[in-house]
């Protein structure tokens, strides 16, 4: 079970991540999409969505932190280990309750407003029993074995085997010791990340960025001294008479 969990399971998710992402968009290419609700009610999404969307954005970026940035380089920065440590509790509790606050009213939207609960399928429903189970989850297993003085150094087991699984040779056994609590939100995440092309997630990957490249758009007001009179428009004649 060890092996398949922490040296198959990885795989698995990343294989159906990538042909579910290929999948969706040679066959599916108009359903790559959130199916926004908005026409349908758009005071609490516009409140809701924001929160949410800000709140994952920080969950992920600290994953990405203290799971691919060895603790070496935050040492060479001068970023102590206690430091580095009420960083990742406090703000990481911070993140993820900003998230679990927007969700829980996207959540609360979906079941109390009529026309936007039917539009909500099943495939939703699972997303979000999968999102919330996977936020939730790790803030439990932060939570119940950090204190302010110290917590489970996971940049020491779990870091490492991540880094390991791009290596093709993930090292199963530093994940052996490893709190049972860490160990669900990581099989929860790596559930997550498989279900994401099959269900609304898919959007997060079709964020419009080069909206930040673009060229400007000059716009110009038309003076009509310049272009002179314009000639009448061919339509309905007037009747005379």
């Amino acid at each position: 079970m060890q092996t398949f969990l922490w040296g198959a399971l990885p795989y698995v998710a990343f294989v159906l991540l990538v042909g579910g992402l290929v999948w969706r968009h040679r066959y599916d290419n108009f359903g790559w999409t959130t199916r926004s609700s908005e026409v349908l009610e758009s005071r609490l999404l516009n409140i809701a969505s924001p929160v949410f969307h800000y709140g994952i954005l920080f969950v992920l970026a600290g994953h990405l932190l203290g799971l691919f940035v060895p603790a070496s380089w935050t040492d060479a920065l001068g970023v102590s280990e206690h430091a580095y440590h009420l960083l990742s509790l406090i703000g990481g509790t911070a993140a993820g309750l900003l998230a679990v606050a927007g969700l829980a009213t996207l959540v609360y939207r979906r079941r109390t407003n009529m026309p936007v609960f039917r539009a909500t399928t099943r495939n939703d429903k699972l997303m979000y029993v999968f999102l919330v189970g996977s936020i939730f989850l790790g803030m439990w297993a932060k939570l119940t074995n950090s204190t302010f003085s110290h917590g489970y150094d996971y940049r020491s087991t779990i870091a490492p085997w991540a880094r390991s699984l791009f290596t093709l040779h993930p090292d199963v056994a530093l994940m052996a010791g490893v709190p049972t609590s860490f160990q669900v939100h990581a099989v929860v995440g790596m559930l997550l990340i498989a279900l994401v092309p099959y269900s609304r997630l898919v959007h997060m990957f079709s964020a419009p960025v080069q909206y930040l490249f673009r060229p400007y758009i000059v716009y110009r007001r038309r003076d009509p001294r310049q272009l002179g009179e314009r000639p009448p428009r061919r339509g309905w004649e007037g009747i005379d008479g």
